[in-house]
């Protein structure tokens, strides 16, 4: 089972506007990163986003790009202030590939919580995938993107 970590783009300030979409260059961003992991072997059965709409629009770029048939959906437990415990507790036993698009600062604390490294990193609008064999007891890291890959 695998799971892909998404930082959402760029997005515009709360004063240009308060429902804070992701901007122009953000969306092309997001869209590369998508397009990058989908070469790299992400197809997750599972969308989730924590509802925010730059988290919502970070999960649909890539949820067109890795599996445009994959389940989409605003789920608890991924919002900024959440514990990455309870993202962790979710996530054990789950047996399907799921592409969570959240927020800092709980994509790093769950990164570290996940990996048992608490001074592991996560990229600024990146993406990490990790893979669990043993029912999410055990997280290892496959690979990671940063949010400024160039221009495809």
């Amino acid at each position: 089972m695998r799971i892909y970590l998404v930082h959402h783009g760029d997005a515009l300030g709360p004063d240009v506007d308060p429902r804070r979409p992701l901007s122009q260059a953000g969306l092309a961003a997001v869209e590369r990163l998508a397009a990058e992991a989908a070469t790299r072997g992400a197809r997750p059965a599972l969308v989730w986003h924590s509802g925010k709409l730059r988290a919502k629009q970070t999960a649909e770029a890539f949820r067109r790009a890795c599996n445009a048939l994959a389940e989409f959906a605003a789920t608890r437990d991924l919002q900024p202030g959440d514990q990455p415990a309870w993202m962790r507790d979710r996530l054990r036993g789950e047996s399907r590939d799921i592409l969570i698009a959240g927020h800092f600062p709980h994509l790093p604390a769950l990164l570290a919580l996940l990996v048992g490294d608490e001074t592991a990193t996560f990229p600024l609008h990146g993406a990490v995938a990790l893979r669990t064999d043993d029912g999410g007891e055990t997280w290892v890291e496959e690979w990671r993107l940063g949010g400024n890959l160039p221009s495809l």
